[in-house]
């Protein structure tokens, strides 16, 4: 909510990530906020929370909403001067939360509140958003779930089942769907999710 953390608390994460620096990396060369993610994190971990990097070559349908405290994403934005648009370009936070039921996108650059929708309508704005190279997304948590893993669905394989129309022989068993070799792994998190029904049809034709 408004007022949750000052300017002066977090001018002053940025003083202690980078002490003794002219021009802090951590925030606006003008000072006046866009503060990086290692801010957005240190001061999300003062409230027990934790900002967590989601790789977008996974399926945001992996993840599970009741566990999630929000969403931030992290877009391109341009310079305008009045109506006229600089050749310049920064980077601007969103914040998406569930309030009463829907999703709301709490751009600070809107007017007001932009409602998202349902968790479906959710997932497909993600999904939306995520196509673009220039999009990162955070995943807010609490400490607790972070530490479980409890954001995303547990039903993952390796290598995905067939999409409809191709043929596949064998499906991986859940049991051995999680590897920690990967290169591209963020804390044992690379494999690939799969919905309940996927999971199901694999096993079903196993037998």
């Amino acid at each position: 909510m408004r007022g949750t953390f000052s300017k002066s608390e977090l001018d002053a994460i940025c003083s202690r990530l980078s002490p003794n620096v002219w021009i802090n990396p951590h925030r606006s060369m003008l000072g006046l906020g866009n503060y990086d993610i290692n801010v957005i994190m240190a001061a999300l971990q003062k409230k027990g929370c934790e900002a967590i990097w989601f790789d977008k070559r996974k399926d945001p349908g992996c993840l599970d909403l009741s566990n999630i405290c929000g969403f931030i994403l992290n877009v391109p934005s341009d310079y305008k001067l009045g109506f006229v648009m600089l050749p310049l370009r920064r980077r601007h936070w969103i914040t998406i939360r569930q309030i009463q039921g829907n999703f709301y996108n709490l751009d600070s650059k809107l007017d007001a509140p932009q409602v998202i929708g349902r968790s479906s309508d959710l997932i497909a704005y993600l999904k939306e958003q995520l196509d673009s190279k220039e999009k990162e997304l955070f995943v807010v948590v609490s400490k607790e779930i972070e530490e479980k893993q409890l954001w995303m669905h547990q039903y993952s394989l390796p290598n995905s089942c067939q999409t409809s129309g191709e043929s596949a022989n064998h499906c991986a068993s859940p049991a051995d769907s999680i590897s920690s070799n990967s290169p591209f792994s963020y804390k044992n998190r690379d494999a690939e999710c799969l919905k309940l029904t996927e999971v199901r049809n694999c096993l079903i034709s196993r037998e």
